[in-house]
């Protein structure tokens, strides 16, 4: 059977218990019965063994009960023994007439139950002495009556024999009426993985939340996943319309649950309606609508279970009540929903969401109160359906600027939030139609956002929304949503854009609000944009902020605070609303961006926290859900957080590849902010590498020696990097100048890791060698520097250089050695190779790994060929690798083996030999 497993999605498990059963069984031949809901894919299971069975050499005899034929006596024995009937002739005169007589091919007497059952039970038999037999029935709950009990009799007869019956029916239904001990296999829905790949085979376009919702209506049953989008238009798969609250059944599924429905009561399908309708299964609810006591009929099909004692009413499936649904008329739908809507005075939000269904002309009161509910709604992080009550609210807007307003709101919010960039584009083309001379903020912020992500450049983007927030009539009210997402996104573009030329302009837009710009707009405006020069005095505000997240459940608020966070170190205590926020995103409920905002912040605090696999993980989650959702502008952010740990661990040409990538990608849209991020690893893996004038004119292209530069903020980060870079070329000035611009700007008062990073560049510049050495010890000695753990490495790292350099050798080896235990634990070997570098030279041996645990096997043959004096070109010309290449593999080679030189190559590869 493993021929068929890939094409029958998500049913290994069945297919190899059905083999197993039949094949490897101790005692031959046997029966099974496979139970399963309707359409949960038995037929498709059946043809998947029938297929295999055949292709083992067996003979196959396959039958169906079918519904109009159930009253047909033997109608089910005569499809399932027709294809053998010439074999009857070698039966015994007796058990041959029965035969024939019972099946319609002779005239004879109808034979006794029994001896017809044994007649076919000696003709399986004969059969199986020269083949074996494989007898597969479907719909076994549809066969006829006789035809049932007859196999039923032969089903408890077949050990021994190499006959054997597969049958299939669903649950609770009649099968065979003597099938007695029969074993059952359950065939369950298919999981979410498996739902999600036969989907994705047949419809692979769908738009993520379409994709979604079908998942969670179709609950793991086959048909309704292949069905339920088929009775979708276009525009709806693409996300590009709104889908209906009930997904249409199909014209299969509709034979499948509707049948079912329609026997119902009049009564109880009423019920069943309002319990739809409603969707809490609440029955103290429905109790509040109206009585309940006519689900008796519906609990006795199985269709709905009532637990009294939870008070609540489910559905057998969900697709039960897409039935229910269809099986009603448009009045009776828009009754049931305002007699829904009536009980909901307290639920503002569902009520409203009633009142549009029950709706079918223009109602400018519903409107409202839809759009009022889109603004819960997104609060609580479903921007998908803040986007469709939008869409419907302007659907019901009488007035053409109001219904323009409500779809570019929709527009914002797709293309800010939800990932569904197309449908974004389509909303906002019909809010401009409607719009006319003038758009609104979230129309112009909506035009933006499309444009970065389809590759336009960020100073369009900016001036475009700015000219809109110019020139609109807002009256520069902080209470104006519009206004205030639009500045949101003008402050990232300008920190995308790296320079200082748009600062200006959002500052004067920030300061003109009235009464006062909101808190987290205005601490963003300057944790985020300067932190430098204005971040110390935002501090207070932020920690106010911060404090209220344990509770927030906006993923925006979420998100924002979090990004006043990073210049200030404080993304610890974003870290759990984060995990809130990407589960969410994980389980297809939250706003994509807002995923991708809080997997950022998670990986920068992995990045400095020590969590480096987790931030390497979490990265490559952000490249997959950019790429899905077709953010691509945003992917440098994940791009950045792989570099940065590469030149850390000493990869140092896959963190080269990756800065390129952003550069140039940047390069294209004016993004300058993403090309200054890149320099960044640049810097790390040159001092990585031991050579530090590379390192240093990398770092001055995004920060110049003696300032910290405007609005860079990233430049805080590299701060210790440039004065490190500056000492060790003898760039003394430049190195003070430096130290003196990070005093002057206070940044110590930042953060912990900040206070610890201007104490090592202090040291760093500092002649006097006691006090350096009582300032660094003071410095590694603070509890909080434990939360940097590779910044206090390079600390202790330092002290212990200083130390070393001063002959007091064993109080070196003490703060070397722990530099080295935590440069191991973190993967950082360009930093452990110095370490223990630096700690052999004071005195304390320390064990070097053998080369072969060191090397990558291309590695250790290029270390090998250099030993033997082959130059760069010559190894290059025998690997087939160019000469770059050659040298980029050396620079990583020579920190791992302890060495800094070729020359040393040959001594470092005979001692890990030895």
């Amino acid at each position: 059977m493993d021929s068929l497993r890939r094409g029958l999605v998500g049913r290994a498990h069945d297919l190899e218990t059905i083999r197993v059963y039949f094949e490897e069984a101790p005692v031959r031949g046997g029966a099974l019965l496979v139970l399963g809901e309707a359409g949960v894919g038995k037929t498709a299971l059946l043809d998947a063994v029938t297929a295999a069975f055949a292709d083992s050499g067996h003979r196959v005899l396959r039958a169906a009960g079918v519904e109009f034929e159930a009253d047909i006596s033997y109608s089910g024995l005569h499809q399932l023994l027709f294809p053998v009937h010439e074999e009857f002739d070698a039966l015994p005169p007796l058990h041959r007439d029965a035969l024939k007589a019972a099946l319609g091919f002779d005239q004879g007497t109808p034979p006794d139950r029994l001896l017809l059952s044994n007649s076919v039970l000696l003709l399986l038999r004969h059969i199986a002495e020269h083949i074996a037999v494989r007898l597969i029935v479907d719909d076994a709950h549809w066969l006829d009556r006789a035809s049932g009990a007859v196999l039923g009799f032969v089903a408890r007869r077949l050990v021994g024999s190499d006959v054997g019956l597969l049958t299939a029916a669903r649950p609770g239904e009649g099968v065979f009426p003597e099938r007695g001990s029969m074993p059952v296999h359950e065939l369950l829905p298919l999981d979410t993985e498996a739902s999600g790949a036969l989907l994705d085979s047949h419809f692979p376009e769908l738009a993520p939340r379409v994709r979604r919702r079908l998942l969670d209506e179709a609950a793991g049953n086959p048909l309704a996943l292949l069905e339920l989008p088929a009775a979708l238009s276009g525009p709806q798969l693409a996300a590009m319309a709104t889908l209906p609250p009930v997904l249409p059944l199909g014209q299969r599924l509709h034979a499948v649950f509707l049948t079912r429905v329609q026997a119902l009561p009049e009564a109880t399908r009423a019920v069943l309606l309002l319990a739809v309708l409603d969707g809490t299964g609440d029955l103290a609810v429905l109790r509040a609508i109206g009585p309940v006591d006519d689900l008796a009929a519906a609990e006795r099909d199985r269709l709905v279970t009532v637990d009294t004692a939870t008070n609540r009413i489910t559905f057998g499936h969900p697709l039960i009540g897409a039935a229910v649904v269809a099986a009603a008329t448009s009045v009776e739908l828009r009754q049931a929903h305002r007699r829904v809507a009536k009980v909901l005075e307290d639920h503002s939000e569902r009520r409203a969401w009633h009142l549009a269904e029950a709706t079918i002309t223009a109602d400018e009161d519903v409107a409202a109160m839809l759009e009022e509910a889109a603004r819960s709604t997104l609060t609580r992080g479903d921007a998908v359906g803040a986007v469709n009550a939008l869409i419907r609210a302007a659907d019901l807007t009488p007035e053409r600027r109001h219904r323009s307003r409500r779809l570019a709101e929709a527009a914002y919010i797709a293309a800010e939030l939800t990932g569904e960039l197309g449908s974004a584009s389509q909303l906002l083309d019909r809010a401009r139609t409607l719009a006319g001379e003038g758009q609104s903020l979230h129309a112009a912020a909506a035009a933006a956002l499309l444009l970065i992500n389809s590759g336009g450049e960020v100073g369009t983007a900016f001036r475009l929304l700015m000219g809109a927030v110019q020139t609109g009539d807002h009256g520069y009210d902080a209470n104006d949503i519009a206004l205030v997402e639009a500045l949101h996104t003008l402050l990232l573009f300008c920190w995308f854009s790296g320079t200082t030329e748009f600062w200006p302009t959002l500052f004067d837009a920030v300061g003109r609000l009235r009464p006062a710009p909101p808190a987290v707009l205005s601490v963003c405006c300057r944790t985020f944009a300067d932190p430098a020069r204005t971040g110390v005095a935002a501090a207070p505000e932020l920690d106010a902020l911060l404090r209220k997240l344990a509770t927030e459940p906006d993923p925006t608020m979420i998100i924002r605070v979090g990004s006043a966070s990073v210049y200030l170190d404080r993304l610890a205590d974003v870290r759990e609303p984060s995990w809130r926020v990407v589960r969410q995103g994980r389980e297809g409920g939250g706003p994509v961006r807002r995923h991708l905002g809080a997997l950022m912040h998670l990986c920068l605090d992995d990045y400095l926290s020590g969590r480096w696999d987790e931030a390497s993980a979490l990265a490559d989650e952000g490249m997959q859900v950019c790429e899905e959702h077709g953010y691509r502008f945003y992917r440098w952010y994940f791009a950045y957080v792989h570099a940065v740990l590469a030149a850390r661990r000493g990869k140092f040409e896959t963190s080269r590849a990756l800065c390129d990538e952003v550069v140039n990608w940047s390069a294209l849209r004016g993004a300058r902010g993403a090309e200054l991020f890149a320099q960044h690893p640049r810097g790390l893996s040159a001092i990585g590498q031991g050579d530090f004038e590379a390192a240093y004119q990398q770092i001055i292209v995004f920060n110049p020696p003696g300032t910290l530069a405007s609005h860079v903020p990233h430049a805080l980060w590299a701060a210790l990097d440039l004065v490190e870079a500056a000492v060790r070329t003898n760039r003394q000035v430049e190195a003070r100048a430096h130290v003196r611009a990070m005093r002057e700007a206070e940044i110590a008062k930042l953060s912990s890791r900040m206070a610890l990073l201007v104490a090592c560049a202090e040291s760093l510049v500092d002649g006097d060698d006691e006090f350096a050495v009582e300032h660094l010890e003071a410095a590694v000695g603070v509890p909080e520097a434990r939360t940097w753990p590779f910044d206090l490495a390079r600390a202790r790292l330092l002290l212990g250089e200083r130390l070393r350099r001063t002959k007091l050798t064993a109080r070196s080896r003490v703060w070397l050695r722990s530099a080295l235990d935590t440069f191991d634990q973190l993967g950082a070997e360009p930093w452990s190779a110095r370490a223990a570098t630096e700690l052999r030279a004071a005195g304390e041996p320390v064990a070097q790994q053998n080369t072969a645990s060191l090397l990558t096997p291309q590695e250790q043959e290029i270390a090998e060929l250099a030993a033997s004096g082959l130059t760069n070109k010559q190894i290059g010309e025998r690997l087939f690798l160019s000469h770059r290449t050659i040298g980029a593999h050396l620079y990583q080679i020579f920190p791992k083996l302890g060495i800094t030189s070729r020359a040393a190559l040959r001594d470092a590869l005979a001692a890990q030999n030895r």
